[in-house]
C-alpha cells in the first residue's frame, strides 16, 4: 500500500472513483465526483493534501482536504478546515483501508499546520480516528439551533488547545461554497456525469431526505417519484409533477407555490412546529429558488 499526492493525469480515474463510492450511497446516484472535478479550480482547495492510495498497482482511495471557516459570535471569522469527499472503491470498503487513508492525511495535514477540522460524517466510523461530535468543541452547525447535538457534525483538535489559543470558545461552522456545486448549477451536473458509463439510480432506506425539485415534496418511498418517458424512476421529482418525462403542470415558481400552500394542513400534520400559510410563502420563496425546476 503506498498514498502519494494525486497527479493531473488521474484526475478522471480519481472521479471515476469517487463515483463508483458513493454510488446510491446517500441518493440515488451521486454528486461527490462532480464537486471533486470542479473543486480543483477553488481557491478553497488544498493541493498538498489531496492524496491518492494505491494497491495492487491502482488507485482505490482518495481524500482531499479545503478551507473553511468558524464564525465567531462577535461576526469575525477564523480559518478552519475540513475535509471530503474521502473515497475507498467498493471492492477494498470495510477493510481498513478508509482508516488508514484518513489517519495518514490527518497527519500530514497537521504538518502542514491545520489544527481544527470540522466536516459531516457518521461518528461510528469516524470515532475510530478521534473525531466528536462538534457540540462538544462550542461549534455549532450552520443550519442547526445553537443548542443541538447534530450527530453527524463532527470535528477533530488536530493541534492541542488550537481552539483555545485561537480564543474560540463558540462559533459556527461555514462549510465551503464549492461543495454544493451540483445543487447550484444541476444542468452543469447533469451534463457532467453522462460523460460517464451509464449506472442505475436506486433509492433505499438509509439515504439523505429527497425532495422533489419542482414542489419539495419529501419523496419517501419509491413509489412517491415521477417517471422519466421510457417508464423508468425519475429521481428529481415527484409522480404529482412530473409523468412519462413531461411536467404536468404548466406553471410559474408562484403558480406551484400557491398550489402548494393549499395543502398545509397535510404539511403541518409532518411538521414539529405548524406553519400559517403565510409562513409557508415565506419559507417557499427561500427554498424553491434552490430547487432544479427553477433554477434561473
Amino acid at each position: 500500500m503506498n498514498i502519494r499526492l494525486e497527479k493531473p493525469e488521474e484526475y478522471r480515474e480519481v472521479e471515476n472513483l469517487t463515483r463508483e463510492a458513493f454510488w446510491n450511497v446517500y441518493r440515488p446516484g451521486c454528486k461527490e465526483h462532480f464537486v471533486l472535478n470542479q473543486y480543483r479550480n477553488n481557491p478553497d482547495f488544498i493541493p498538498e493534501l489531496d492524496f491518492v492510495m494505491i494497491e495492487d498497482e491502482k488507485i482505490i482511495g482518495h481524500i482531499m482536504f479545503s478551507k473553511a471557516e468558524l464564525v465567531l459570535d462577535d461576526g469575525s471569522h477564523i480559518p478552519s478546515w475540513t475535509f471530503g469527499p474521502i473515497s475507498i472503491h467498493p471492492d477494498y470498503q470495510r477493510k481498513g483501508y478508509g482508516l488508514k487513508l484518513l489517519n495518514h492525511s490527518l497527519e500530514k495535514a497537521r504538518e502542514h499546520g491545520v489544527g481544527f477540522v470540522c466536516m459531516e460524517g457518521n461518528i461510528d466510523f469516524y470515532k475510530h480516528a478521534g473525531f466528536i461530535l462538534a457540540s462538544h468543541f462550542g461549534i455549532h452547525y450552520h443550519t442547526e439551533p445553537r443548542e443541538s447535538e447534530v450527530p453527524f457534525f463532527l470535528a477533530k483538535e488536530l493541534i492541542h488547545d488550537w481552539l483555545h489559543e485561537h480564543g474560540v470558545k463558540e462559533a459556527t461552522y461555514c462549510p465551503p461554497k464549492g461543495y454544493f456545486v451540483a445543487d447550484e448549477y444541476p444542468n452543469d451536473f447533469d451534463a457532467f456525469d453522462a460523460t460517464f458509463p451509464k449506472k442505475e439510480k436506486a433509492f433505499h432506506e438509509g439515504q439523505l431526505p429527497q425532495f422533489c425539485q419542482s414542489c419539495g415534496m419529501k419523496l419517501s418511498r419509491i413509489e412517491d417519484f415521477g417517471t422519466n418517458a421510457d417508464g423508468s424512476t425519475n429521481f428529481d421529482y415527484c409522480q404529482y409533477c412530473y409523468k412519462d418525462g413531461q411536467f404536468l403542470q404548466d406553471v410559474t415558481m408562484e403558480g406551484m407555490i400557491e398550489h402548494c400552500a393549499q395543502f398545509i394542513n397535510e404539511m403541518n400534520k409532518m411538521m414539529p412546529q405548524p406553519m400559517t400559510i403565510e409562513e409557508y410563502r415565506q419559507m417557499a420563496h427561500t427554498f424553491f429558488p434552490m430547487l432544479k425546476r427553477w433554477k434561473k
